[in-house]
């Protein structure tokens, strides 16, 4: 379960930084930062309106990525294992032995005596 959690830790990081960089690689609607990185050329390997399509198309995708393994570590983070039934199959249970209850208090305690009534032999 350990390498399960950690494998699902890594990939939640790597599309983390995906997407942090996929992000500051679009293009802006005002400012074309975009362009200042090398991606605003019409010659480019995706062509003009082609880099803006995979990289939101990739974004989205890594989005999902991030989400499905953030729900992935809550389910494991909220897990809790229940104790083994043991060999006999059963769970013990823990009472306290009868000793100890018959200490506690005793079997038969003597009726309070008001003054003036008389007790029964």
């Amino acid at each position: 379960m350990l390498f399960f959690k950690t494998l699902i830790i890594v990939v939640q990081l790597l599309s983390a930084l995906g997407i942090i960089g996929l992000v500051l690689l679009q293009h802006g609607k005002g400012a074309d930062m975009g362009a200042a990185f090398g991606s605003g050329a019409s010659g480019s390997l995706f062509g003009a309106t082609g880099s803006a399509n995979f990289l939101s198309r990739t974004t989205a995708i890594l989005a999902a990525v991030f989400f499905v393994t953030t729900l992935a570590l809550t389910y494991i983070g909220s897990y809790k294992s229940r104790p083994s039934a043991g060999v006999l199959g059963a769970i013990p249970t823990v009472s306290a032995p009868a000793s100890a209850a018959s200490a506690a208090a005793p079997a038969s305690a003597p009726a309070p005596v008001v003054p003036g009534q008389t007790v029964p032999k």
